[in-house]
């Protein structure tokens, strides 16, 4: 390890500008890296999270609702570039459905609000500096929103990727805007902080920030939570569902045996060798949807007493310093998960809320799920299922996973799945028009480019010819 290396990391924050209080928190974080730190919480450290109330045992009426939303502010993540998917902009500015992006749809949903309760919160975005520009540019269409209080958005910081070796920050002349990364979404406090847009909410009279992920349509301000949580006095709350096999390698709450504190435990805290305890689902049963409820005036008390920083549990995270090319050197990038801080406030709780608050779009197969007809969009943008079944497994294979092939293979719109279990797509395979899918349905081309006919019905097994 250089040891000027922590200096070097500093010094190239400095110069671009980073706020004091998060290098402070980078620093933080490199030595506990430096000294072996790899942030994992032990099975034998905590005990399964039993009692979580739930939201639909709340009972409040229209008015402690319409006054709840007065004081509650929604945030929502949206630093991510859908890089995985093929995109270069925000990945909130992806078509989601009805021609309607994320980023539509969010908007929507807390104008609808305000019809029907006569107020809504404001909505802020987290950003990068990568989806500023553009995602601000899609909210500004809304006038209502374009003049609200607060602006529409603050930037997380950002940090420098470091070399795996000596942990000095990674240099690459390709592209320098690669040699930084964001601190991941646990850096949403400091980042409210340094903003000042903290302090302008608590002036405001805001009580709460309800934070979320942009890509999840369906976690939207519900009011009853906030009136629950303005009721009770509650400085944080963590919404979990019910953990099922799709989740066992998702992230679960538990209790500290220590100090009987709440914590999440995401899959790089796993300690070697808890890997089969991490993913019962019988023994760890609330899976963490990572939408969060967080008192501003805790918030900011923590904040002041632990020198701008909260002290999140740190995420070692090795990738590629370019992402798209395998050759390029692998870097580790420091980062921490806001659903951590449930640990950092006395009294935190979860909350059990029902499945259709949890919908993320990671991948195209969540991405055709949500077009489908499995979904519909209500008059007031909230996302519904339109079957009250399962939903269906989707997979699809390589040729589906940028979103320039997903579209081009579905030209016409993705197929019906109103009657369908599962789907599975294997080959270069391009849909028709009005194709419906009934039960378990796999479609297969194994000697190159294939079609699907307008209006087929597919079922079961079928191998297509080439085209």
């Amino acid at each position: 390890m250089r040891p000027d290396a922590l200096q070097q990391a500093v010094t190239k924050m400095e110069q671009r500008g980073v706020d004091g209080r998060a290098i402070a928190v980078f620093e933080d974080y490199w030595r506990q890296l430096a000294d072996g730190a790899h942030g994992y919480i032990a099975e034998s450290d905590i005990a399964p999270l039993t009692e979580v109330p739930e939201l639909r045992q709340v009972d409040v009426d229209d008015d402690q609702r319409a006054e709840a939303l007065r004081r509650v502010a929604v945030i929502k993540l949206n630093g991510g570039l859908g890089t995985s998917m093929g995109m270069s902009g925000p990945k909130s500015a992806l078509v989601a459905r009805d021609d309607l992006t994320f980023l539509d749809v969010i908007a929507r949903q807390l104008l609808a609000l305000g019809e029907q309760h006569g107020t809504r919160p404001p909505l802020v975005l987290m950003n990068s500096f990568r989806t500023h520009e553009q995602s601000v540019r899609i909210l500004e269409t809304y006038p209502e929103l374009a003049h609200q209080d607060l602006p529409l958005d603050f930037l997380q910081s950002a940090e420098p990727k470091l070399v795996t070796d000596d942990l000095s920050p990674v240099s690459w002349p390709d592209d320098p805007e690669l040699e930084w990364c964001p601190p991941g979404h646990g850096d949403v406090y400091v980042s409210l902080a340094t903003s000042g847009l903290l302090q302008q909410m608590r002036d405001a009279g805001i009580r709460y920030a309800f934070i979320s992920n942009a890509d999840n349509l369906g976690a939207t301000c519900d009011p009853d939570l906030a009136a629950w949580l303005l009721e009770e006095g509650v400085p944080f709350a963590a919404e979990v569902t019910e953990r099922t096999a799709n989740d066992r390698k998702g992230g679960h709450l538990a209790v500290r045996t220590q100090d009987e504190r709440i914590v999440l435990r995401d899959k790089a805290q796993v300690a070697p060798g808890d890997e089969d305890a991490f993913q019962d689902t019988g023994r760890h049963g609330w899976f963490n949807t990572n939408s969060l409820w967080v008192g501003l005036d805790e918030l900011a008390a923590l904040l002041e007493g632990r020198d701008g920083g909260l002290g999140l549990p740190i995420i070692v995270n090795r990738k590629r310093v370019d992402p798209t090319r395998t050759d390029a050197p692998e870097v580790i990038q420091i980062e921490s998960a806001m659903g951590t801080a449930v640990e950092a406030f006395a009294g935190s709780q979860a909350i059990r809320v029902p499945r259709s608050r949890f919908r993320p779009v990671k991948t195209t197969n969540e991405l055709l799920l949500l077009r489908s007809d499995v979904f519909e969009l209500g008059d007031d943008a909230v996302i519904r299922s339109t079957t009250g079944r399962t939903d269906p497994t989707i997979r699809l294979d390589e040729h589906y996973t940028l979103i320039a092939d997903f579209d081009a293979r579905f030209p016409h719109g993705v197929p019906s799945l109103q009657d369908c279990t599962s789907l599975t797509v294997t080959g270069d395979i391009t849909f028709g028009a009005d194709v419906v899918c009934v039960g378990d349905v796999e479609v297969l081309a194994p000697e190159g480019p294939a079609q699907v006919a307008d209006g087929a019905r597919l079922e079961g097994r079928i191998t297509l010819d080439p085209a």
